[in-house]
């Protein structure tokens, strides 16, 4: 077995691995009770699923420019998946969106008063007229 064919095999592992937790990622953010479980499935699987495909099309594509490419990807996923995450949690904290019953500890219910005088007053709306 040549070496073209043993890469060709781990990159076929790699994209259906990834394509499988993505896809467990999608179905966990329909299913999931509440926000930081959603906020895991969103984070999580998502990113391992995402960086195994980029892994699987590299060994695949084996191209400098492609490659460079999908590291950038990768790297840029890295960096903004748990930003997001955190924010999520953090936005929907205050409007009671955590299940607090699943909790061990929570470090922020000291700090609730400062995080509803941040958190935006929704502001009635008037329906656009054309």
């Amino acid at each position: 077995m040549s070496l073209d064919a043993v890469l060709d095999i781990v990159a076929a592992v790699c994209l259906i691995s990834g394509a499988l937790l993505s896809l467990a990622a999608g179905v966990a953010l329909v299913r999931f009770p509440d926000l930081l479980t959603r906020m895991h499935a969103a984070a999580k699987p998502q990113v391992l699923g995402l960086l195994l495909v980029l892994l699987g099309c590299g060994l695949r594509l084996r191209t400098g420019v492609d490659i460079t490419t999908l590291v950038l990807i990768g790297v840029f996923q890295l960096a903004t998946a748990p930003v997001a995450a955190h924010m999520v949690g953090r936005a929907g904290y205050p409007h009671g969106e955590i299940r607090s019953d699943l909790l061990l500890t929570d470090e922020l219910a000291a700090h609730l008063d400062r995080l509803t005088d941040e958190a935006p007053t929704p502001t009635p709306t008037t329906p656009h007229r054309p």
